[in-house]
């Protein structure tokens, strides 16, 4: 079992929210990568629910305005399993580092 089947069940993106439709938004105005958003939220929710961090970061290498991208979640524990976590997207910051 990898991973991914661990948590399957257990980490959920909020897909049918206008939230979302505002981080798809918010991702591909900021994003230079090829992988189409679909392909990559299993591991974004993979990769937050391992740090324990409720941000990920877009780095500034795969980003259209060469900067770090922060996509920022609120983590809600769903009443009906305590183990399951819904992730809410909130907002994006970015982060210019000087050179």
């Amino acid at each position: 079992m990898n991973q991914l089947d661990f948590y399957k069940n257990e980490l959920q993106m909020d897909y049918f929210s206008d939230n979302y439709r505002k981080f798809e938004s918010d991702f591909y105005r900021y994003s230079a990568l090829d992988t189409p958003l679909t392909f990559l939220t299993d591991d974004i929710m993979l990769a937050m629910a391992k740090s324990a961090k409720n941000y990920f970061k877009l780095n500034k290498e795969n980003a259209k305005d060469n900067r770090d991208h922060y996509f920022i979640f609120d983590i809600e524990n769903l009443n009906d399993s305590k183990l399951t976590k819904k992730y809410v997207y909130q907002r994006t910051t970015s982060i210019r580092q000087k050179d």
